[in-house]
C-alpha cells in the first residue's frame, strides 16, 4: 500500500513538473507603468453649440433610454445624449474624452468623434492645469484629432510598433471613463486587423480592456510602457463595456499625425473596387482549394483598377508583395500605399495567377463616389424553372438608373429552388454567370441550361446599388 502511494506521488509530482511554464507565471505588475506615463495623458472637454456636440464618445450602439425610464438621468450625465428639457436647438452641450501628449511643445493626439462639430476644447493636465486646445486637423476615416496647446517641457509618451503586438499580449489604456480622470484598466489583445462595419481602412486592435465612454482617444499600452493604439470604440448592446473594445493601431496613429501636422490633411491609397470575402461555395465556385484572397465585386469607372485592368471576379491574393489572406486586409494595405505609385497586384482571374502594376490613386472624399443607382423597373419576363426564379430585360435607360453599362437581367420573382438557397431575392440585378456577362434574359436561360449539375458557379448581382458575388448550386436538369 506504502509503495503505490509513493508511486501515486511520483507520478503527481512529475505531472507539475511537466506542467507548461506559462501556468506558473505570475500577473504583470502595472504599477510602475502607470506612474511613469498617467501624467501625459490627458482629459478632455468639449462645447458646442446647437446640437453640434461630439456622439457619445464610445459605442457603437447606444440604448434609446425613455425620459421615465430610472436610467435616463444615468445616460443624460455621462453621454450627453439626452440633452435636459429634451435638447432644444441652441441649447450648449458638451462631450468628454481622452488623449496623450506625443510632444513638449504642446501637441496631444485624441478621436475625432471627440471634438466633432466643438466650439471649445479644453485639455485638462494630471497637474489640474487647463489650456484651451486649438484643433490642428481631424481625420474622420481613422478617428483622430490632433490638437495643440500652448505649453513647454510637457511629458509625453513613447510610441511602440503595433505590427509587434501578438494576440494573447498584455496591454493597458489609461483615460477617463464617465469623466473619472486617469483611470487604468488592463487586458488582452484579443485579436488583430479587425475591419469594422464602414470602417474598412483601420486594422483595429481588438482588445478585453475595459473601456468605457470618456476612454475615447486614450492610450492602449504594452507592457514596455510604449502606445500601441488609440482607443477608439466599443462593441456594445447596453451603451457599456461588454468585452469587446478596439483601439486604432498606433502605426496609422503616427502616420496621421505627422501628415495633419505638416500638410493639414490626409492623403490615403486608392484602388477603385468593391471586395468581398471569398467563401467556401465561392472558393468552389472558382476552382480554389481553400478560400483565400479578397474578391472584386465591382471596379469603379475611371478608377486606377480599371485603368490597370482589373476585372469583376478577380480574387487579390497579395498586394505590394504581402498576403491577402482576407478581404479586410486589403483596404489598409492600399490605404498606407504611395498616391502616385505603382503597386504590383497580384490575382487569380479564371484559373489563372496574374501580376498587374496598378498606379495607387488618392482615395476621394465619400460623397464624390457613386456606386449605381435606384433598382430599374423591369420590361418582358422570362422564367427558369431550373433555378426557381424569373428575369426581365432591362432596356438602356434602365441600365443607365442603374449605373450599369450593356448587360444585366433584373430578377422579378424567386421561388423555392437553387436561387432562393443562394440568396438571391426579387430586385437582384444578374451581371456575371460563371463570369460571363449576361445580356438578356434569353441568353441567361441558355447560359443557365448548360450549367454543371451540382456544382457551384459564380454568380455577381448588383442589390442596392452595391454588388456582390453569390455561389449558386444548379440541380439536374
Amino acid at each position: 500500500m506504502y509503495a503505490k502511494s509513493l508511486v501515486g506521488l511520483i507520478f503527481v509530482g512529475c505531472v507539475a513538473l511537466a506542467t507548461p511554464t506559462f501556468a506558473a507565471r505570475g500577473l504583470p505588475d502595472f504599477t510602475d507603468l502607470v506612474k511613469g506615463n498617467a501624467p501625459a495623458v490627458v482629459n478632455i472637454s468639449t462645447k458646442a453649440r446647437g446640437g453640434g456636440a461630439a456622439p457619445p464618445p464610445m459605442p457603437f450602439n447606444l440604448p434609446d433610454v425613455p425620459e421615465d425610464n430610472p436610467f435616463h438621468e444615468f445616460f443624460r450625465r455621462f453621454f450627453g445624449e439626452i440633452p435636459p428639457g429634451g435638447g432644444g436647438r441652441g441649447d450648449p452641450t458638451s462631450s468628454l474624452g481622452s488623449g496623450f501628449i506625443v510632444s513638449a511643445d504642446g501637441y496631444v493626439i485624441s478621436n475625432f468623434h471627440v471634438v466633432k462639430d466643438a466650439e471649445e476644447v479644453t485639455v485638462k493636465l494630471s497637474d489640474r492645469r487647463e489650456f484651451t486646445a486649438r484643433i490642428v486637423g481631424t481625420d474622420e476615416r481613422s478617428d483622430i484629432a490632433v490638437l495643440k496647446i500652448e505649453a513647454t517641457g510637457l511629458p509625453t509618451l513613447r510610441m511602440g510598433r503595433s505590427a509587434d503586438l501578438e494576440v494573447g499580449e498584455w496591454v493597458l489604456a489609461i483615460g477617463s471613463p464617465f469623466g473619472f480622470e486617469h483611470s487604468a484598466t488592463a487586458g488582452i489583445v484579443s485579436a488583430k486587423g479587425r475591419a469594422l462595419p464602414n470602417e474598412s481602412y483601420i486594422p483595429f486592435i481588438q482588445t478585453d480592456v475595459a473601456i468605457n465612454p470618456g476612454n475615447s482617444g486614450g492610450p492602449l499600452f504594452n507592457l514596455d510602457g510604449e502606445v500601441v493604439g488609440v482607443n477608439s470604440q466599443i462593441y456594445s448592446r447596453t451603451g457599456g463595456f461588454m468585452g469587446l473594445s478596439f483601439a486604432v493601431p498606433v502605426d496609422v496613429v503616427m502616420s496621421v499625425y505627422e501628415q495633419i501636422k505638416t500638410g493639414g490633411t490626409v492623403r490615403r491609397g486608392w484602388l477603385g473596387v468593391l471586395i468581398q470575402d471569398v467563401t467556401r461555395e465561392l472558393a468552389e465556385s472558382f476552382g480554389m482549394s481553400k478560400p483565400a484572397g479578397a474578391l472584386v465585386s465591382k471596379v469603379l469607372p475611371g478608377s486606377p483598377a480599371e485603368k490597370a485592368g482589373l476585372q469583376p471576379g478577380d480574387i487579390v491574393t497579395r498586394f505590394d508583395g504581402k498576403p491577402v489572406d482576407v478581404s479586410s486586409e486589403l483596404p489598409p494595405l492600399v490605404g498606407t500605399a504611395t498616391v502616385g505609385k505603382d503597386a504590383p497586384v497580384e490575382i487569380l482571374r479564371a484559373g489563372r495567377r496574374l501580376t498587374l502594376q496598378v498606379p495607387i490613386g488618392e482615395l476621394p472624399p465619400p460623397d464624390e463616389v457613386t456606386l449605381a443607382g435606384p433598382p430599374p423597373a423591369a420590361t418582358d419576363d422570362a422564367r427558369n424553372t431550373r433555378l426557381g426564379l424569373t428575369v426581365a430585360d432591362l432596356s438602356p435607360e434602365q441600365r443607365k438608373d442603374a449605373g450599369i453599362d450593356d448587360h444585366g437581367v433584373l430578377v422579378t420573382e424567386v421561388a423555392e429552388g437553387a436561387a432562393l438557397a443562394a440568396g438571391i431575392t426579387p430586385g437582384d440585378i444578374i451581371l456575371l454567370v460563371d463570369n460571363q456577362k449576361i445580356l438578356t434574359a434569353a441568353a441567361f436561360a441558355e447560359l443557365v441550361a448548360k450549367l454543371p449539375a451540382n456544382k457551384s458557379v459564380p454568380v455577381l448581382v448588383q442589390r442596392r446599388g452595391g454588388p456582390i458575388f453569390l455561389a449558386i448550386k444548379p440541380p439536374a436538369s
